[in-house]
């Protein structure tokens, strides 16, 4: 299905029935990287995937997509929809995004739980993380001269194993998995050249009054622990979470861990 969303056509699906949870996907992917996990969490409510602007089957602008762009999408979203308050799951720069819609539109969320969202300009003053940051921020620009140059396999390879993921993850890909990566990696391009993608207004968190979940794992990339210890003090109702054993992406690798988890947290939530 596509819904009009501010006037732009994004493509979305909606399974299951009950209190809806809206699923905002990271950099470089769709709505199928919920795949491992959306059939289970719609045993107990409705669940709505949707491709981002730019990615998957949804539409693009002539111009390159902004962080606040992509705000406006999933605020227009859950309005088109008729959804009223909704929980929201969002992973990486999808965490990035609705944590923004939170401080922004906090009437169209419920409760909001976020893996790992990739703040990093939130450790600028951080002294302990400096090492971290400037190996991220190296990889950024070999990123990009790789997309310009036509060469996505190899700007996804970096992005992967040097900022994601981890030291050869990138060839341990399923083939489907990797096309994904290749099929919308020009959207990436937009988030390097987004001076407002890596950061967020701490202060204005305030304005959302309700649950938030911030989870990481146990063998994520050094920064993101960090990046949470930032944002929970903002946020007025915060839990945090560690999955054992699983990384940047425990919705693909250990997906019935974390359905147990945010199941349980929309349910305290909706109590």
């Amino acid at each position: 299905m596509a819904s009009d969303a501010g006037g732009l056509r994004l493509f979305h699906t909606i399974r299951g029935a009950g209190e809806p949870v809206v699923l905002v996907h990271g950099s470089w992917g769709d709505h199928h990287g919920w795949d491992a996990v959306a059939p289970a969490l719609a045993e107990r409510r409705a669940v709505v995937a949707y491709d981002r602007r730019g990615h998957g089957r949804s539409a693009a602008r002539d111009r390159p997509a902004t962080v606040h762009d992509h705000v406006a999408d999933l605020a227009a979203l859950v309005e088109a929809l008729h959804l009223g308050p909704v929980h929201v799951l969002a992973s990486s720069y999808g965490a990035s995004i609705a944590l923004r819609t939170a401080s922004l539109h906090p009437d169209r969320f419920r409760s909001l739980a976020v893996h790992e969202p990739p703040l990093v300009r939130l450790l600028d003053d951080h002294a302990p993380s400096a090492p971290a940051l400037r190996a991220f921020r190296e990889a950024y620009p070999r990123i990009e001269a790789f997309l310009r140059a036509g060469r996505p396999s190899d700007a996804a390879r970096t992005f992967i194993d040097e900022i994601a993921l981890g030291p050869g993850t990138w060839d341990r890909l399923p083939p489907a998995a990797r096309e994904a990566f290749l099929r919308n990696a020009p959207s990436f391009l937009a988030e390097i050249e987004d001076p407002d993608a890596l950061d967020l207004d701490l202060s204005a968190l305030r304005a959302f009054p309700g649950p938030v979940l911030l989870t990481q794992g146990d063998r994520s990339p050094p920064l993101f622990g960090p990046i949470l210890d930032r944002l929970a003090p903002a946020l007025p109702h915060a839990t945090r979470h560690t999955f054992t054993g699983a990384g940047h992406v425990p919705h693909a690798s250990h997906p019935r861990a974390f359905v147990a988890r945010v199941e349980a947290f929309f349910a305290g939530a909706a109590a």
